[in-house]
C-alpha cells in the first residue's frame, strides 16, 4: 500500500536511506535553493530542514530528486497502473491473461475518493505570513508555493467527478498583495482552471480554490498528471497511491467554518459586523446547502490548505520568478485569491522544489509521466509511434515524435504526407499544442530509431530533411506563456519539420580549414555532425526593433556566402552569443537553440525563396539564437549567497559531507 500523508513518506525514506535532516539553521532566502540545486546535481538524497530561519515548519526539498526515487515512492502500485493502461489500449487483453490483471479491480477501487466529515488538516489555523516564506532566485518577486496541488470544480458540473487538481505557480508574498489577505494564482494558457474559471465567470458565481501542499506524494504528482479534460485527478492520484484518496466533503465543513469574504457578482469586501452588506452575507452562506456554492472539499491528509476566492475584480501583477526554462518569468497581470482559511495539521512538512534551467527536480515528473503514459500515445493519436518533449530544451519549446508515413506507400522517393497529419494532431492536443518546434520523421524508415537518443534522432532528420519542402510554419499563434522568444506575452510562432525517406546527404562532423566568416562572426564550432555552431555578433539595439537588427547582421551573413560555399555541407548552423558554451555539450545546444528563437522571426537559410507562401531554402538552414532585447534574462546566483553555502559544505561545516 501507498503512503497515507508525508509523514510515512518522511519515515520510509529515512529508515532507507534516502533521506537527510539537516538540524543547522539555514535561511530560505535563497540559500536552501542553492542547497537544493547542488544536491540534485550530485544526485542526492531526499532533504529535511528542521530548523529553517524565522519558520516554525520543516521544509522537505529533493523528494522527487531521482528518477530512481520517484520510483521508488511508488513501487507497490507502478505496475498496478501500467496493466491499467494496458487494458486501456487493448481491453482484450484482460481475457487473453486475466492473472496478469488480476489486481485491476482494487485498482480502480481505489480510483473513488473517500469522503469523510473531519481530517487530519483541519487541527489548526495559521496565516500566510507564518508560511515557510522561500525564496529561490535573486529577482524573484517574492515567496512562492512551488509544489501547490491546486483543486477546483466546474460550475457546470460540481462535484469531484469534474474538478482539476493542477500544478499552478502561487505567490505567497511581495508584489502588490495584501499581506495575509491576498496571493497571486498564476496559471498558463490550455490548463483545466481557465475552463473552471471561466465557466464560473460565465455563470456569475464565485470560483472557489484550495491550494493543498503536502499530503501523500501521490497528490503531488497527480497535480503534474496530463489527464484529459474533464477527468478528476483525484482518481489517479488513488490508483497510483494504492489508496482511496481522503477528502473532507465541503458540506461538511458548516457555514461557520468557511464563509466568504467577497461577493463574486459585485466585488465589494462584508463586513464582519454591521448592516451595510449582512442580507449579502446571508445569501452566500445560506447557498452552502447549494452544491454549485457550497465550500469545495479539502484533502483530508494534507500538510497544508489554503482556501479561498478569487477576485472577481481584478488582476494584480504576478512574478517576476526563476522558472524552468532556465529565465526568469517577468511581471505579469494573473487572477488575485481572496485568502479565507489557512489550515495545517499537526506535525506539518512543507514540501517545495526548485525550479531552474533544466534538468531539475521536476525532470523527474516527465519521466515517470512517461513511463506511464507513453505507451497510450499511438492509441490517441492515430498514426503516432512516440513523442518525447525535450527536458533539456525547457519541454514545451522542442517535441520531437516518431510517426507513420503510409498514404502512398509506393511512393518513390517518398515525401512526408501522413507525418504532416501526425503533425497536426500532435499540436492539438492538451499541453502538446504549447509545442514551438516539432521534428517528427517516419518510424518505417528506421523501426529502431530511439526517439530518447537524442543526438541520433537529430542525425536521422538531418540526413533526410528537405529544406526547400519541409518546413511547416504557423505564425500568429500562442506558445508557452513562460516563453519570451516570442513576438508577445502567450504569442509567438510554431515550426514543423517533417522528414521522410532514404538519406540525401552525409553529415560533416569537423570544421572546414578554409571555412572564411563575415567580421563579427568567429569561433565556429560543431556541436554534433551536421550543426555548426557560431558566435554572432551581440545585438544591436542602435538598429531598432529586433527584425531591424536581424535584417543587418543576419544579412551580412547571408551575403557572405555564395550558393556553392562548403558550409552548405553543415544543414543547419546555430548562431549564438557564446559559441562555445552552446557546442559544449549537447542539452546545452538543446537549451541555447530553442528557448531563444522563435521559429517565424528567427529562422532563415542560405538561398532562401518564398514559393505559393511556402518559405524554404536551398542551403543551410540557419537559427538565430543570440540573446535579444525582449527576452527575459536568464538565471543566475547571487555571488553572496553562494560563498555562504560555499561556506556550509567546507570541511568540519554543518553540510560538510552531506551524503
Amino acid at each position: 500500500m501507498g503512503y497515507r500523508n508525508l509523514q510515512e513518506c518522511v519515515a520510509d525514506l529515512e529508515r532507507s536511506k534516502q533521506l537527510i535532516r539537516i538540524d543547522a539553521e539555514v535561511d530560505p532566502h535563497l540559500e536552501i535553493a542553492e542547497i537544493q540545486r547542488r544536491v540534485y546535481q550530485a544526485g542526492g538524497p531526499a532533504l529535511l530542514f528542521t530548523r529553517p530561519k524565522d519558520c516554525r515548519f520543516p521544509l522537505l526539498a529533493n523528494l522527487f530528486g531521482t528518477i530512481e526515487r520517484t520510483r521508488f515512492l511508488f513501487r507497490d502500485t507502478l505496475d498496478a497502473v501500467r496493466r491499467l493502461v494496458e487494458l486501456k489500449i487493448d481491453p482484450m487483453c484482460l481475457t487473453r491473461n486475466p492473472w496478469r490483471y488480476r489486481s485491476a479491480p482494487f485498482t480502480a477501487l481505489h480510483m473513488l475518493p473517500k469522503f469523510v466529515s473531519r481530517g487530519p488538516v483541519l487541527a489548526n489555523e495559521t496565516t500566510i505570513d507564518q508560511l515557510p516564506q522561500i525564496v529561490n532566485w535573486p529577482k524573484d518577486g517574492g515567496a512562492f508555493i512551488t509544489l501547490p496541488q491546486v483543486y477546483t470544480e466546474d460550475a457546470d458540473r460540481p462535484g469531484w467527478q469534474h474538478s482539476n487538481l493542477g500544478m499552478y505557480r502561487v505567490q505567497i508574498s511581495g508584489g502588490r498583495y495584501q499581506p495575509n489577505q491576498e496571493i497571486g494564482l498564476h496559471y498558463q494558457i490550455h490548463r483545466s482552471i481557465g475552463v473552471h474559471h471561466a465557466t464560473a465567470i460565465r455563470r456569475g458565481e464565485p470560483f472557489r480554490v484550495n491550494i493543498f501542499v503536502g499530503g501523500p506524494p501521490a497528490m503531488t504528482l497527480s497535480a503534474v498528471m496530463p489527464l484529459p479534460e474533464g477527468m478528476s485527478e483525484l482518481t489517479f492520484a488513488g490508483a497510483i497511491g494504492g489508496r482511496r484518496v481522503r477528502m473532507i466533503r465541503g458540506t461538511a465543513l458548516g457555514a461557520g467554518l468557511l464563509t466568504p469574504p467577497l461577493d463574486a457578482t459585485v466585488g465589494l469586501p462584508i463586513q464582519e459586523h454591521g448592516r451595510e452588506h449582512g442580507d449579502l452575507r446571508s445569501r452566500i452562506t445560506a447557498g452552502a446547502g447549494d452544491p454549485r456554492r457550497a465550500p469545495l472539499s479539502i484533502a483530508a491528509e494534507a500538510d497544508f490548505c489554503i482556501v479561498g476566492t478569487v477576485d472577481p475584480s481584478g488582476l494584480k501583477p504576478e512574478g517576476p520568478f526563476g522558472d524552468h526554462l532556465g529565465y526568469y518569468s517577468l511581471a505579469h497581470d494573473f487572477p488575485v485569491l481572496r485568502v479565507e482559511k489557512v489550515f495545517h495539521r499537526d506535525g506539518a512538512i512543507w514540501p517545495f522544489t526548485v525550479v531552474g534551467r533544466p534538468p531539475q527536480e521536476d525532470t523527474s515528473f516527465g519521466a515517470i509521466i512517461h513511463e506511464i503514459t507513453g505507451p497510450i500515445i499511438p492509441t490517441v493519436i492515430g498514426g503516432v509511434k512516440a513523442v518525447h518533449a525535450i527536458d533539456a530544451a525547457g519541454v514545451h519549446p522542442l517535441l520531437l515524435a516518431i510517426g507513420s508515413e503510409r498514404y502512398v506507400p509506393y511512393a518513390s522517393p517518398r515525401k512526408p504526407q501522413e507525418l504532416l497529419t501526425c503533425a497536426n494532431a500532435i499540436l492539438g492536443q492538451g499541453q502538446l499544442s504549447l509545442a514551438k518546434y516539432l521534428f517528427i520523421v517516419a518510424g518505417e524508415d528506421n523501426p529502431q530509431l530511439d526517439i530518447h537518443d537524442i543526438p541520433e534522432f537529430f542525425r536521422h532528420v538531418l540526413e533526410r530533411v528537405d529544406w526547400r519542402t519541409d518546413l511547416h510554419f504557423q505564425t500568429q499563434t500562442t506558445i508557452d506563456t513562460l516563453d519570451y522568444s516570442g513576438q508577445g506575452f502567450n504569442a509567438g510562432s510554431k515550426l514543423v519539420i517533417a522528414a521522410a525517406g532514404s538519406s540525401r546527404r552525409e553529415l560533416p562532423n569537423i570544421v572546414p580549414s578554409d571555412l572564411s566568416l563575415p567580421n563579427g562572426f568567429r569561433d565556429p564550432f560543431v556541436a554534433m555532425p551536421g550543426v555548426l555552431v557560431i558566435a554572432a555578433p551581440p545585438f544591436d539595439t542602435r538598429f531598432g526593433a529586433s527584425d531591424g537588427e536581424q535584417e543587418r547582421s543576419i544579412g551580412q551573413f547571408l551575403r557572405h556566402f555564395a550558393a556553392n560555399s562548403p558550409i552548405n555541407a553543415f544543414p543547419l548552423i546555430t548562431l549564438v552569443d557564446d559559441s562555445e558554451f552552446a557546442a559544449r555539450t549537447i542539452n546545452n545546444w538543446l537549451w541555447t537553440t530553442f528557448t531563444r528563437s522563435n521559429p517565424a522571426a528567427d529562422i532563415t537559410g542560405l538561398g532562401a525563396f518564398v514559393q505559393q507562401k511556402h518559405w524554404g531554402c536551398r542551403g543551410s538552414l540557419i537559427i538565430d539564437a543570440r540573446s535579444k532585447p525582449h527576452h527575459a534574462p536568464p538565471l543566475t546566483e547571487e555571488p553572496e549567497t553562494t560563498r555562504r553555502v560555499d561556506a556550509l559544505f567546507a570541511n568540519n561545516a554543518p553540510l560538510h559531507g552531506l551524503w
